[in-house]
């Protein structure tokens, strides 16, 4: 198959990264939820040599996130693990650090509250989630072009959408996480970092 390849990814990797390198200093283990085509995994390994990387997606997107890591090899990059947010998961607890980038407002609200399930059951004491991607805030767009996005992509799936930042944070405090920061990043995107609390 064709590698697969994202522009989106190419246009925000830098300045994701500029935010993980500060935000993860003391991480040394990352589970990336839906690693789609690979090229988040395997810039942020190289650049952020002191984690391990772990990648993860759906089966179906394995071919290609290997191809990226055959491609661009890092000694603390990892295969992906086969995630599907719909099906139950065994899967080792306690990693100190979880990111996801675009997702949420791709799968189902239903995939999403499953999304915050997974991260309550895996995420150690004081770890870090860090969630990039578009959001509303008090139920209204930030900008035009997110408006016509949001159109595009309940269009192409009814149950996909831009979320609300206010539901996210609920669902977040629900499985036990802090907001310690939301970073205004380029594209009207944000990069919202919780840490595992205590309830």
């Amino acid at each position: 198959m064709t590698k697969p390849f994202s522009q989106a990814c190419e246009n925000n990797k830098q300045p994701i990264l500029e935010v993980l390198s500060r935000t993860l200093v003391n991480n040394k283990h990352v589970l990336e939820i839906g690693s789609g085509t690979g090229q988040h995994a395997v810039y942020f390994a190289k650049n952020l040599p002191f984690l391990t990387w772990q990648t993860s997606d759906l089966a179906i997107n394995h071919e290609g996130i290997n191809q990226w890591i055959d491609d661009f090899p890092s000694p603390n990059i990892r295969q992906p693990l086969v995630i599907d947010l719909a099906n139950k998961l065994s899967l080792s607890d306690n990693t100190d650090a979880m990111f996801t980038a675009n997702t949420l407002h791709i799968i189902s609200w239903s995939l999403v509250q499953m999304f915050f399930n997974l991260v309550e059951s895996l995420l150690a004491k004081n770890g870090v989630l860090c969630i990039y991607g578009p959001f509303n805030y008090q139920g209204k767009y930030t900008s035009k072009s997110n408006a016509n996005f949001d159109l595009w992509l309940k269009a192409r799936d009814v149950d996909s959408g831009i979320r609300d930042f206010e539901a996210i944070c609920q669902l977040a405090t629900n499985a036990g996480l802090l907001l310690l920061d939301d970073v205004v990043m380029p594209a009207n995107n944000h990069l919202l970092i919780f840490q595992k609390i205590d309830k």
